[in-house]
């Protein structure tokens, strides 16, 4: 089955789901590629369009062994017409529980067939120099098997002939899916509405935290401001801080960042299904 283009689309906050689907783009190496990349609000005002001759690739982090809610809305305005997808999830060396299949369901509920899902390591969002984990990935080892699988991905291209007969692709999950709005690493705390940024006289306001922040949770005009009822806690307002005037506050957050550490410091691998 010959693919006229590919099309990538990622959400990626820290960089790390960009990273991924990048290096799976570069295993493939089309004639024609195009990526859209959603990370940021204005670019999801705009629907996904795509045709049954364009090879899709999604990428998400997971949050909370799910697909992020600004995601899932998103691609629900999105109608396809059997379009060959592969769903790819990043996770922060914790696990990705249902978030792969909940991609794939919700690619295949706007008329994609599925033909491949991976799940790959990334940084995790509360790894910091202190208590880091998955610190620096994905790495080189990472990308390697990212353009690897996309090599594997056009080999099984090459042996369908048509969007009709791509087989069911199997993926790990559960239905109904887990992961309800709750700490993933605390038996009792709600994870939303959390304040635990602090911002330390380093800053400078030159406002890049408010530019990148993928929900607008970032006052633009005072840096301070953030809204913790949109906040997604990606901590790209921290990672990406020019000054490092960012960083986590004692609290719910930071006692995340050390269980992590402490439970889940064994490297994990990627994972992929075709």
């Amino acid at each position: 089955m010959n693919m006229e283009s590919v099309k990538l689309v990622y959400f990626s906050p820290t960089g790390t789901t960009k990273a991924v689907i990048w290096g799976i783009a570069r295993g493939i190496n089309p004639d024609n590629l195009e990526f859209l990349d959603i990370t940021l609000p204005d670019a999801r005002k705009q629907s996904l369009k795509t045709s049954e001759r364009e090879l899709l690739i999604i990428g998400v982090p997971v949050y909370m062994g799910r697909v992020p809610a600004h995601v899932t809305e998103w691609l629900h305005t999105y109608k396809a017409h059997n379009t060959p997808a592969v769903c790819v999830v990043v996770y922060g060396n914790r696990a990705y529980d249902d978030a792969l299949l909940e991609l794939k369901d919700i690619l295949i509920s706007c008329g994609c067939k599925p033909l491949a899902g991976a799940a790959f390591i990334g940084e995790h969002s509360f790894s910091t120099t202190e208590i880091p984990t998955a610190a620096g990935r994905p790495d080189a080892g990472d990308v390697n098997l990212a353009e690897s699988f996309g090599r594997k991905i056009q080999e099984k291209l090459n042996n369908i002939p048509s969007p009709s007969h791509i087989p069911e692709v199997i993926v790990p999950g559960c239905h109904p899916y887990r992961g309800e709005p709750i700490h993933p690493y605390s038996k009792d705390s709600v994870f939303w509405n959390v304040d635990f940024i602090a911002v330390s006289d380093a800053c400078i306001q030159c406002g890049a935290c408010a530019e990148g922040c993928p929900v607008g949770a970032i006052d633009p005009k005072n840096s301070r401001v953030i809204d913790t009822e949109n906040c997604i806690t990606c901590c790209a307002c921290i990672k990406n801080c020019p000054k490092q005037a960012k960083t986590i506050k004692n609290g719910l957050v930071r006692d995340a960042s050390l269980r992590l550490f402490t439970l889940y410091n064994e490297r994990k691998e990627p994972e992929y299904f075709l």
